[in-house]
């Protein structure tokens, strides 16, 4: 199976060593990060740092002329990724014998938020959410989309995979989280994900909702997680909660409007790259579910893109409905964290994708070889030895 590293170009740039021990675990290439959102970060062997702060969400590379005058755009990194981070790391790790591929961090930025709050989802309660960007919005969605076509197409790249090509809700890996003192379950995360900007208040009386009584609808459907009522599971448990047809009306237009921005930006690469080039998503098949492998409808975005990148950490049975659609051609990798201290486990790897290949994955995706300890790393080198 072919097997791809996370990256990021702090772990490879300054450390002479980092292509060589990367290409010397087995892989066939990189998933080099080009616009990434905030973050803290281990460098473990990095021979000048041993942490890396992102600040604020960036592109990792010079930025072009097509934001000029726009007022939502990409910002340059600072001190922790300067210049063309990307260009240098990509550079290298192709000189090892590594394919580069881009990975882009799409509707998840903070500072986007912090900075032009209107573009964030609204909540029920009329919290904002700067960590989400609404993607029912006409210009977060124009962003979203040439931001997609600029940091995936980067120089030297062979592909992209896309991240956070969706909804982005609640749950968030933030700075000092403390959100989990109540457990909604996944009914409960749905209902607290649901915007109610202006945006998706019109989106929603298009399908006959009014705006203001699903909110409130909302609200009291919640008030028994408030108080500590266990939480119904899945969507027979929104049903439960909201009602059969009003949950419908919500899903089709959450759905609708994650289908059309994933056909957009995919649109938008292709047309920015070269022949061949190949689109990825990160993908969750259950399409209200929000986040980084954003929601998505199995039998559409095969039918969009060139494959999915599909979690698999926890377990491998998200492979399966996709697998089911037996579309020839199509990339399904299997996400394995491979670091110990961030709960993967790296010394099941061989089993793991086995199991993977099982469900029809066809490739690997091992998380992340910047952050993993050198024991971690030796033993991934061992499992994709023998694979």
């Amino acid at each position: 199976m072919k097997a791809s590293a996370f990256v990021y170009p702090w772990d490879v740039n300054g450390d002479p060593r980092a292509p060589d021990r990367i290409a010397g675990l087995g892989a066939d290439q990189v998933t080099l990060a080009s616009a990434y959102h905030s973050t803290r970060a281990l460098t473990p062997r990095h021979p000048r740092h041993r942490i890396v702060t992102a600040r604020h969400a960036a592109v990792l590379y010079p930025a072009d002329g097509r934001w000029e005058g726009r007022t939502l755009r990409p910002h340059a990194a600072g001190d922790w990724a300067p210049g063309d981070a990307f260009g240098e790391a990509a550079g290298a790790l192709a000189g090892a014998g590594l394919e580069v591929h881009t990975w882009v961090v799409l509707a998840h930025s903070s500072r986007l938020g912090e900075e032009h709050p209107e573009t964030s989802v609204v909540n029920a309660y009329g919290d904002r959410y700067p960590w989400a960007p609404c993607i029912a919005q006409s210009g977060t969605r124009a962003y979203l989309v040439d931001l997609a076509a600029e940091a995936a197409v980067r120089p030297g790249a062979c592909g992209t995979e896309l991240e956070s090509l969706g909804w982005y809700g609640l749950t968030h890996l933030h700075a000092h989280d403390k959100t989990g003192g109540v457990g909604l379950g996944d009914a409960g995360q749905y209902l607290m994900s649901l915007c109610f900007c202006a945006s998706c208040r019109e989106g929603y009386g298009g399908l006959g909702l009014d705006a203001g009584e699903l909110a409130a609808a909302v609200r009291a459907a919640l008030e028994p997680s408030w108080r500590g009522a266990p939480s119904d599971g899945g969507w027979a448990g929104v049903e439960k909660l909201l009602g059969d047809s009003t949950a419908a009306a919500t899903r089709a237009w959450r759905d609708t409007t994650a289908r059309t921005l994933q056909e957009a930006a995919v649109a938008a690469v292709r047309a920015s790259a070269p022949e061949g080039f190949q689109v990825l998503l990160h993908a969750d098949p259950v399409s209200y579910h929000c986040g980084a492998d954003a929601g998505v409808d199995p039998a559409h975005v095969l039918s969009v893109a060139d494959g999915v990148v599909v979690p698999c950490t926890g377990g491998v049975g998200m492979l399966t409905p996709f697998a089911e659609q037996g579309r020839s051609g199509a990339v399904l990798a299997a996400n394995l964290t491979v670091v110990s201290g961030l709960g993967g486990s790296p010394g099941t790897l061989r089993r793991d994708a086995r199991a993977a290949a099982d469900l029809g994955a066809n490739e690997l995706r091992l998380y992340h070889a910047g952050l993993a300890s050198d024991g971690d790393l030796e033993a991934v080198r061992g499992a994709l030895a023998g694979l």
